[in-house]
C-alpha cells in the first residue's frame, strides 16, 4: 500500500513508522514458509529515522520510538534467529528511485550493521568485491546448505 511519501518525507519519524508497519505486515503473511528472501526489513526504517535525525539526541528518541514499538519487539525474537545478508553498497548498481538517500549509502550501510549488532541480530556481509549476480546466488544458497 502506497500511502503518497516522497523524498521531501525520508526524514519523517511518520514515514518511517508507515513502513516498519507495512514491513512487518508483509513478513507476516509469509511466517509459513521455512525460509523468507526479503529485499527490506523492519530494521531500514530504524536506520532511516538515525541517518536523518538532526542531533544524536533526536537519533536516539526516534530510535527509541520505533524499536520499542510492540510489533517491532515481536518481530525481534524471528529476526534473532535469523541471518541478514547485508549488501555493501557499489555506487555504479544504485539506481534513484526518487525516495532512498543513494548520496548516503555508505553511511546506510555503516548505521545499518550497527544497528543489527545493537539488536543481537545474526548478519553476513556482501562486499563489493562479490559483483556476479551468480557467484551471489552461489555463496546464498551455500549458507542456506549450514
Amino acid at each position: 500500500m502506497t500511502q503518497g511519501f516522497s523524498r521531501d518525507d525520508v526524514n519523517s519519524l511518520k514515514m518511517q513508522h508507515a513502513i516498519l508497519v507495512a514491513q512487518l505486515e508483509r513478513e507476516k503473511e509469509g511466517r509459513e514458509c521455512p525460509i523468507q528472501i526479503c529485499d527490506r526489513s523492519a530494521v531500514d526504517p530504524i536506520v532511516y529515522a538515525v541517518l536523518t535525525s538532526n542531533t544524536a539526541e533526536e537519533a536516539r528518541i526516534r530510535r527509541n520510538f520505533l524499536v520499542n514499538s510492540p510489533m517491532f519487539q515481536a518481530a525481534l525474537e524471528v529476526y534473532r534467529q535469523s541471518t541478514f545478508l547485508l549488501l555493501a553498497p557499489i555506487p555504479e548498481w544504485l539506481v534513484d528511485d526518487g525516495v532512498r538517500l543513494i548520496e548516503k549509502q555508505n553511511q546506510y550501510f555503516g548505521v545499518f550493521k550497527t544497528e543489527l549488532q545493537r539488536l543481537g541480530i545474526n548478519f553476513r556481509i556482501i562486499g563489493q568485491d562479490m559483483r556476479s549476480q551468480e557467484e551471489r546466488v552461489v555463496w546464498v544458497l551455500g549458507l542456506l546448505r549450514c
